[in-house]
């Protein structure tokens, strides 16, 4: 009886020490989760190297013909809005959902928002508050004359190019349509910092508000219940965006196209997820 007591207790060490050496095993060889890919452009215009996070839909192959639109994200680091736009781009072009075209989203991440986004201020109080502001004409430069070509160059790439920027980002955006229109065939400005400069942005010209502008441009403008702005002259949120809007859709041109989204249960912070998923509706409507 002894004997066979030992023997068992032998044999449930021996399976348990396996167990356990499996167990270690399998916990030191983990398998990466990859949601893109990590790559780097050195910058003449900003004097710098910026990091570019890139998502590739589901079957990209280099090797193929298939070319694909591209989305550029303003705050594209993965600890900002990188990922959970990758999410809502990948759910929409689900083939049971199908509501955008497979796409490569490229996330610019984030080094000094208010330098990049941001013109040159007249407030003396804005320029001691944020002493780096005021340099989006070379960030804009940067996209224009580097980022695109690379994205082109080095990924398959089609005509169609979106940009989606919020609250700094949606100004940017902004700044972008009216000076550069051509840039982007597709807008999505989200919560835009219309205060900026006390809102001089509003005043304007651009090419794309001509009879003339043959670019098909689509706009979406996005604001939820944010109130009043960090400035000195009271502004509200809401009221700037309908602004823009209104001045946006003053464009004499059959090209342009412009859609509004008032989220009253959003605010500035928690707006721009659902705001991007519906512009994905009004950008690519479903034919029923």
């Amino acid at each position: 009886m002894t004997k066979f007591i030992a023997l068992a207790f032998l044999l449930f060490s021996s399976n348990f020490i396996f167990s356990q050496k499996n167990k270690t095993k399998t916990t030191e060889t983990p398998k990466p989760f990859v949601l893109g890919v990590i790559d780097e452009i050195q910058s003449k215009e900003l004097n710098e190297k910026r990091v570019l996070n890139i998502y590739l839909p589901e079957g990209y192959n280099p090797a193929d013909t298939t070319k694909y639109p591209v989305i550029y994200l303003l705050d594209g680091s993965a600890d900002e809005d990188f990922i959970h736009i990758s999410g809502l781009v990948q759910f929409n072009s689900f083939e049971w959902i199908n509501q955008v075209p497979k796409s490569i989203v490229v996330g610019i991440a984030t080094v000094d928002r208010k330098r990049d986004f941001t013109f040159p201020t007249t407030l003396e109080k804005d320029k001691t508050r944020f002493p780096t502001t005021g340099h989006s004409d070379q960030f804009i430069a940067f996209i224009e004359k580097e980022l695109q070509p690379f994205i082109e160059k080095k990924y398959m790439t089609n005509d169609s190019k979106t940009i989606i920027g919020q609250s700094l980002g949606g100004l940017l955006g902004t700044e972008i349509l009216l000076k550069k229109p051509n840039l982007f065939n597709k807008y999505v400005i989200v919560s835009p910092s219309i205060w900026w400069n006390n809102g001089s942005i509003l005043d304007l010209d651009s090419i794309m508000l001509k009879e003339n502008f043959n670019q098909p441009t689509e706009i979406y403008i996005a604001v939820g219940k944010e109130g009043l702005t960090p400035t000195e002259i009271p502004r509200v949120m809401e009221v700037d965006a309908n602004l823009l809007v209104e001045k946006l859709k003053e464009s004499k041109s059959k090209n342009v196209k412009v859609y509004f989204d008032y989220f009253p249960e959003e605010n500035h912070g928690s707006i721009l997820h659902t705001a991007v998923s519906n512009s994905f509706k009004f950008f690519y409507p479903r034919i029923k």
